[in-house]
């Protein structure tokens, strides 16, 4: 091996190659596989479409773009790549999405949040608007 080289979001290896029979130099690209296990025991390859697509919906009327839905997938893979764990837990991957969704839209967060972690009444919501109002240092304004 010549060279290795890691790509900028970490889920990639390229290296250069050197044949010892011909001297000739070649590339290789290695990628470590992330499986999701999902409730039902059923697993899956880890997509950042569907990371897209659900946090999407929550996203639904409000200022986000499609670029940041795509930089918020990639930083969940990275954090979900960072365990260093070849499957991780469907709801660990939901887990990981809360913090940047959160820092990306407050309302998405909680439209997100409200579904992933079953809101079940108003004290929910409230609960979890105060906890964001405590974090931010009651910089939200009420109704």
């Amino acid at each position: 091996m010549v060279d290795s080289r890691t790509t900028d979001d970490g889920s990639t290896i390229r290296r250069r190659r050197l044949c010892p029979a011909c001297n000739r130099r070649f590339s290789t690209t290695e990628t470590a596989s992330l499986t999701v296990v999902k409730r039902s025991g059923a697993a899956e390859p880890f997509s950042r479409e569907k990371i897209i697509s659900g946090v999407r919906k929550a996203c639904q009327g409000r200022p986000v773009s499609g670029d940041d839905l795509a930089l918020l997938a990639q930083r969940v893979e990275e954090a979900v790549r960072d365990r260093g764990a070849a499957e991780v837990d469907a709801h660990q991957v939901g887990l990981a999405i809360l913090p940047f969704l959160r820092e990306l839209d407050e309302v998405a967060y909680l439209r997100f949040a409200s579904v992933y972690q079953a809101f079940d009444s108003l004290a929910d919501f409230e609960e979890a608007i105060g906890r964001l109002r405590r974090e931010r240092g009651s910089t939200l304004s009420a109704p």
